[in-house]
């Protein structure tokens, strides 16, 4: 008979063991331990250990720390005030908690972490211990996880492998077991679910859901880009067959339910490149002298019908995607770039607003509901700019009795069709009075408190292999303004008709908070370095100073940053059905009505509009505010992945311009190091404080400046600087400049 091996006693005091108790016991505060279990939690099981956790128990017992429910079983003493936050990560694996409950962010050490990622939703405590007064605090639930799903790149081991997740906001790696590789291979980039984190693991288990490509290669870091915001790729295959089933033929029974307004001259201006048209303007002269226009959506909800797999799909994407090289609509290309594109010389079902209209742009009768429609021509912006262009003397009272008068050439540059370079006389004058309307409906806007925010888009020229050859800056001009001022119009007004109904109905509303005090503040304090000032004194100051900002800093260096800063300091608009207006408009009604082939909520608009009309009941609130919360989340993703590509591609084309010297302005100031962006192409990158090795820099936090020691240059936010590109890194989309000193310009 053998001997039972006698187990090793050990005598080590378990350190912290106060802490760790207390830790458990509050984590799960609502559960009872006893010894045994958290011995268990610990990791030990000898005598002497035991021991000291049933003696410490009673202590905390004694000291009310803890409570005895049952015998041998405890709990916490809840005397703490527990709050509701969400984690941002910072660097080294510490972070912040926002919450409501609290002024300021509160701070969590690492070692107070608990497990909790960046975006999480999270239960936690708060004391104040650090310098200054700060609030510190320690997680102790998490609630719901922000992500389950990681881009990384894997490192394969014999038995295991480890998944290094893209970007600086995870601070662990992720354990993937040797059978859950899906046939990556080392230094494949990857997308790996999380699947559990056991209590004594450093990090999280997960599995490879899909291997992306080799890290830095076109298409990988753009699929990256796509899954690490959890949007599609493609369309599953039961969506495209379900689509491509649908019958999308105009027929004689549907268009007698419909306003009939085929005669109507109508076309759509757009975007050069543009694949769909969601919306057409249509113009008429009545006999009573007023102006019948027609704002025409294509109506998506005639073939999108609930409770089926193709609107399962839409409502869940919620959102077209534009990355840099591609779009990842919403919709299938059968309904996107077919059915439901306004296309020239076509028949389409569409959803319309129409109004009669006086010369002073004064609404007399307005009208909404199902149409059918043809599109004589198709526009495109640069094509209406010129035509606007060449008859900016032309009074409207010529354009509509003298419109022989109308230079209708267009520009063989700007050509849409690349040989007909003179366009219809009564398009022509359509464009030349809906102009005429748009600028006085715009000053009314602006002169109401809206704010005119008409940002530099960054866009770039890609060859065949999506290659950036180069940069140009898309701005907004006339023509655009013309189709942005009734589409404005249109949502407004189909917002006020529901809106205003009593008794009150469910409705989905676009809405804009006012600006936060605080961030305003913030903005005076850097704006205020190139000698600009705000007036916060009231809502309409507030408006008007703003808007003067915005005009004073265009064509100037810092004007971007401005502009930047200036939408920073904004609330985010997002729908709800809780209306509260729409501040950046001025409006105090406002939807998303005109572009239901690339946003879930304009179709539900037309869902609730049309129920409305037909004297349908209100909907149901609760039901229509998760689809708002849900397209206003996949909205937000949407940007930041598209910011991402512009960001991916802008690195791509620094990589082909290594050995040139760029003029930039400082956009960013920290202790370690200056942010540049170069005025020539927008491009963003880094000054590493180490490198700028002339002189020792300070961060000084009042001046938005680098200081260097003992020559007391100063590198100021605003400031313009050479830089020369440093380093490239397409896989973190990094960029870092060599600073070559402070531009002196002629």
């Amino acid at each position: 008979m053998t001997r039972k091996k006698k187990r090793k006693s050990s005598n080590k005091k378990i350190s912290n063991l106060t802490n760790t108790i207390l830790s458990i016991l509050k984590k799960d505060r609502n559960q009872t331990f006893n010894y045994k279990q958290i011995a268990a939690k610990i990791g030990v099981d000898d005598a002497s250990s035991r021991n000291q956790i049933i003696k410490k128990l009673q202590q905390l017992k004694a000291k009310q720390e803890i409570e005895e429910v049952d015998r041998g079983k405890f709990k916490a003493v809840v005397n703490t005030e527990y709050h509701v936050g969400k984690v941002d990560m910072a660097s080294r694996g510490s972070g912040y908690i926002i919450s409501d409950d609290f002024d300021e962010d509160v701070y969590i050490a690492s070692n107070n972490m608990n497990k909790a990622l960046h975006g999480d939703e999270v239960e936690f405590y708060a004391y104040k211990r650090r310098k200054r007064g700060k609030i510190e605090g320690e997680i102790t639930n998490i609630i719901k996880r922000a992500k389950s799903e990681y881009v990384g790149v894997i490192q394969i081991h014999k038995n295991y492998a480890f998944v290094v997740a893209d970007g600086n906001k995870m601070y662990t790696d992720i354990f993937v077991p040797i059978n859950k590789i899906n046939k990556a291979e080392e230094g494949d980039k990857v997308l790996v679910s999380l699947e559990d984190w056991p209590e004594k693991a450093d990090s999280p288990y997960g599995k490879v859901l899909k291997v992306l490509g080799k890290p830095g290669e076109h298409n990988t870091e753009i699929h990256a880009i796509l899954a690490e915001y959890g949007l599609p790729m493609e369309f599953p295959h039961e969506v495209e067959e379900f689509a491509n089933t649908l019958d999308t033929s105009i027929t004689k029974e549907e268009i007698a339910k419909r306003r009939d307004m085929r005669k109507d001259l109508t076309f759509t201006i757009d975007p050069k490149d543009a694949k769909d048209f969601d919306d057409a303007l249509s113009f008429k002269v009545l006999d009573n002298g007023l102006f019948e226009i027609g704002i025409h959506i294509a109506d998506v909800s005639h073939y999108l019908k609930e409770d089926t797999v193709l609107d399962d799909e839409a409502y869940e994407r919620a959102t077209s995607v534009y990355l840099v090289d591609r779009v990842v609509p919403m919709l299938p290309e059968i309904l996107s770039n077919g059915a439901c594109s306004l296309r020239p010389h076509e028949e389409k079902y569409t959803f319309s607003a129409v109004f009669k209209m006086n010369e002073k742009a004064e609404i007399k009768d307005q009208w909404f509901g199902r149409t059918v429609t043809y599109s004589d021509a198709r526009f495109a912006y640069e094509e209406a700019q010129a035509i606007i262009e060449q008859n900016k003397g032309l009074q409207l009272v010529d354009v509509l009795k003298q419109p022989q008068k109308i230079d209708q050439t267009i520009p063989k540059d700007v050509s849409l069709s690349g040989n007909t370079y003179q366009t219809s006389q009564d398009i022509a004058q359509a464009t030349l009075a809906l102009d005429h309307l748009a600028k006085i409906m715009r000053r009314k806007r602006m002169s109401a408190g809206a704010i005119s925010f008409d940002k530099v888009e960054v866009k770039f020229n890609l060859d065949e292999e999506a290659n950036p050859i180069g940069v140009f800056f898309k701005t907004s001009k006339d023509a655009n303004k013309l189709i942005e001022e009734f589409m404005l119009l249109a949502n407004k007004k189909v917002a006020e008709f529901i809106g205003k109904q009593n008794p009150k109905k469910t409705f989905v509303y676009r809405v804009h908070d006012e600006p936060d005090d605080s961030k305003l503040a913030a903005l005076q304090n850097v704006v205020g370095r190139f000698g600009y000032k705000l007036n916060f004194k009231d809502r309409k100051s507030i408006s008007n100073s703003l808007n003067n900002l915005l005009k004073d800093v265009s064509g100037k260096k810092e004007q971007n940053l401005v502009d930047t800063l200036t939408i920073r300091s904004m609330s985010k608009a997002e729908y709800t059905t809780h209306n509260i207006g729409h501040y950046g408009l001025s409006f105090d009604y406002y939807t998303h009505f005109t572009s239901p082939i690339r946003r879930y909520p304009d179709v539900m608009v037309h869902r609730l509009l049309q129920h409305y009309l037909d004297g349908g009941k209100s909907a149901n609130e609760e039901v229509y505010e998760d689809k708002c919360n849900h397209s206003s989340n996949m909205e937000n993703l949407a940007t930041k992945a598209e910011r991402d590509s512009i960001k991916y591609m802008q690195i791509r084309f620094m990589e082909d311009h290594k050995n040139e010297e760029f003029v930039g302005v400082i956009s960013g100031v920290t202790d370690w190091g200056i942010y540049v962006e170069i005025i020539a192409n927008k491009c963003e990158g880094m000054v590493s404080v180490r490198d700028m090795k002339d002189d020792h820099y300070q961060f000084d936090e009042d001046h938005y400046a680098l200081i260097g020691k003992n020559s007391k240059i100063m590198y100021q936010l605003g400031d313009e600087v050479v830089v020369k590109v440093k380093s490239t890194d397409l896989v973190k989309k990094h960029l870092d400049f060599t600073l070559i000193g402070k531009h002196r310009s002629n």
